[in-house]
């Protein structure tokens, strides 16, 4: 395994993280590994290497930080790990169950605490940004949750880069605990985030830990041209899948990836992974998986060293999207109201 520092900060992580909205309960999607069926999964993590999990309140509604939680107190040194989890995405009936107000934000991060089982969140995430609450309201919680010892690094995901932007001048006017990471939406599939996104993250030194590395599977190479119903998680979320990825031209790239990989003698999951491990800033794409061997084929990913012409022919065929992936967006998880 390798690791670094987590942008500009001093944590440092394992260079892949195990993504954990995969473990929960089948009541919540049907495709979820409940409790007996993940801790293989984190066990097998901990031998790879592997210091880094990222999960979210909203997964399962709890039972994905619950199981993480336990899975980790068994199997790993808590002193190494690096436990992250999210707020903000709707966690019952009620108006104050949802967002990124004070009283969301403290409510949740205390019931973060208590189903992972920890008494400190190494990095707490806000799960999107949320247009109904002042971002000198979300950033002044976040910033006593850290000073009251209760988180010690704070994190964005998808979201506008001026939004960003915003909010570290906030944090840096006020002296408050500013972001250090940004999770957002990139793969070869998808790369709008290098417009802008991308070179503010290097710029102010935020660690980029990009979610759906694999383009939802897409770029693993084993499904045809606009196929999506290969597993009982395709066919469940076929329709998100295919608002993200609906592009014929994504499949141009899906095929670079394969033929590239072919050439090679790897899998085209692994070329996918080493190529947005060498883009500049990123520092740990989270892996979600649901069979041991993707686990070790993502970590396998971190010996491959694509020459110039590998990379040019997996980017040549990039052709631009609309923006994909946000809350207040065309991303709508089933059964969630942002």
């Amino acid at each position: 395994m390798e690791y670094a520092r987590l942008g500009s900060s001093g944590l440092v992580v394992s260079r892949i993280a195990l993504g954990c909205m995969s473990f929960g309960s089948r009541e919540w999607r049907p495709w979820m590994l409940e409790e007996e069926e993940a801790m293989p999964f984190f066990k097998r993590a901990v031998e790879l290497g592997i210091n880094f999990f990222d999960t979210a309140d909203v997964y399962s509604l709890g039972v994905s930080e619950e199981i993480t939680g336990k899975a980790l107190r068994e199997y790993a040194n808590p002193d190494e790990t690096v436990l992250a989890t999210k707020v903000r995405l709707k966690m019952g009936d009620g108006p104050n169950r949802v967002g990124l107000s004070r009283k969301h934000i403290v409510q949740s991060c205390e019931a973060s605490l208590r189903r992972l089982g920890v008494e400190c969140i190494d990095l707490y995430q806000i799960h999107r940004a949320d247009p109904n609450t002042p971002v000198e309201e979300t950033l002044a919680a976040l910033d006593q949750l850290v000073r009251d010892g209760k988180v010690l690094y704070i994190g964005a995901s998808s979201m506008y880069a001026w939004q960003l932007m915003k909010a570290l001048s906030v944090s840096e006017r006020n002296g408050w605990a500013r972001f250090v990471s940004m999770q957002n939406h990139y793969n070869l599939v998808y790369r709008e985030e290098e417009r802008e996104m991308m070179p503010l993250c290097l710029d102010q030194g935020l660690g980029v830990i990009p979610w759906s590395p694999l383009a939802r599977g897409i770029l693993a190479g084993t499904r045809s041209r606009g196929e999506h119903q290969a597993s009982v998680r395709d066919e469940h979320d076929a329709p998100l899948s295919d608002h993200l990825y609906d592009q014929d031209g994504d499949w141009d790239v899906v095929e670079a990836t394969v033929q590239v990989a072919q050439n090679r003698g790897d899998e085209p999951a692994q070329v996918a992974l080493a190529w947005l491990l060498s883009r500049p800033g990123v520092v740990a794409p989270i892996v979600g998986v649901t069979k041991i061997a993707q686990l070790d084929s993502a970590a396998g990913a971190l010996r491959l060293d694509l020459s110039d012409d590998e990379v040019s022919a997996l980017e040549a065929p990039y052709r631009p999207h609309a923006v994909r992936g946000w809350i207040d967006g065309p991303l709508r998880l089933p059964g969630i109201r942002s």
